[in-house]
């Protein structure tokens, strides 16, 4: 059973609002990945290609609610880190809490093929930055 863009649209909508509420409480620490710093509390976020809009639109079209996920009615929030590189490119991703069900692979495949997001900022200078998103699965 597919979703129909339609019926994603509002839980794509509920994501970009959650996923905004998550990043205001990201801890303030750094941590080392690829020789480079990696912020998790910076000046300007990373925004998605398109800003939120576009995020909803990406979603919409390429999240798959896994049909063993549907046929086990399982439901709930997949929470996956990664960072933004300074070149807009996502790396390092991985799923913080699953739900299982082919959930969770389904939201590392969607993360690591997104579009090149805009790279956060941090006093006036590209960084690198960690992110956490969280993605609702609901029947």
């Amino acid at each position: 059973m597919k979703l129909s863009t339609l019926n994603l649209l509002p839980k794509a909508t509920s994501l970009v609002l959650a996923a905004l509420f998550f990043f205001a409480f990201l801890p303030n620490q750094t941590a080392q990945a690829q020789t480079e710093e990696v912020l998790t509390e910076v000046d300007v976020m990373p925004q998605p290609t398109g800003g939120l809009a576009g995020w909803n639109t990406y979603l919409a079209e390429n999240l798959k609610y896994p049909e063993a996920a549907q046929e086990k009615k399982i439901e709930g929030t997949v929470i996956v880190k990664f960072v933004v590189l300074d070149s807009g490119e996502l790396d390092q991703v991985e799923i913080l809490r699953g739900i299982g069900g082919g959930c969770d692979e389904e939201v590392l495949r969607l993360v690591k093929e997104a579009p090149k997001w805009t790279p956060g900022k941090k006093d006036g200078e590209v960084v690198n930055v960690q992110m956490r998103l969280p993605v609702r699965f609901k029947l």
